[in-house]
């Protein structure tokens, strides 16, 4: 049966490499970058990380959630490339209407965080203070340490930790 990955972490973690080197590793599958759905928004965008943007974000996370979740049930592998902090994470499971996904958090210091968001072409985002925000949130967040990666290797080298926990199911939520 198919499987949701879901990749997240802080602005400048390195979610959309990852997320789209290990899509590209599997024959049948699907890469739903969450920053999109944000884009379907047409008017009364709020910045999804100020606490006025709770109910947005909300109703984005679940759309992109339900998207992802048929994926899944057609027989896709699904790499969801997004932020879904764990504060998120029941309400995105439930809308994916799977029982379970696999969830991984990549977090390097907000050091490399921020050198990477200066450091981006081509990409919306590039906020120094939401970026400290976000990285203190999910510095702060309750998460189990089997789904979270600190390490700050090339991607090459997260590609193979991710797969090695992935076959060990030790990245399985709940």
């Amino acid at each position: 049966m198919a499987e949701l990955l879901v990749v997240t972490g802080p602005p400048g973690a390195g979610k959309s490499s990852l997320a789209r080197l290990l899509s590209a590793r599997w024959p049948l599958s699907a890469l739903v970058e969450g920053d999109r759905v944000f884009g379907f928004l047409d008017q009364g965008w709020v910045e999804p990380w100020t606490s006025a943007a709770r109910e947005q974000n909300t109703v984005v996370i679940e759309a992109a959630a339900a998207a992802a979740g048929r994926l899944v049930r057609g027989g896709y592998e699904v790499m969801f490339d997004g932020v879904v902090g764990p504060w998120f994470l029941d309400g995105f499971l439930a809308a994916t209407g799977l029982s379970r996904l696999q969830y991984v958090v990549l977090l390097p210091s907000e050091r490399t965080c921020l050198e990477r968001v200066a450091g981006r072409s081509g990409h919306e985002f590039s906020d120094a203070e939401a970026t400290r925000h976000m990285h203190g949130e999910f510095a702060s967040a309750t998460v189990a340490g089997r789904h979270v990666i600190t390490a700050e290797d090339p991607l090459e080298g997260l590609v193979g930790v991710v797969e090695g926990r992935r076959g060990e199911g030790l990245l399985m939520y709940p």
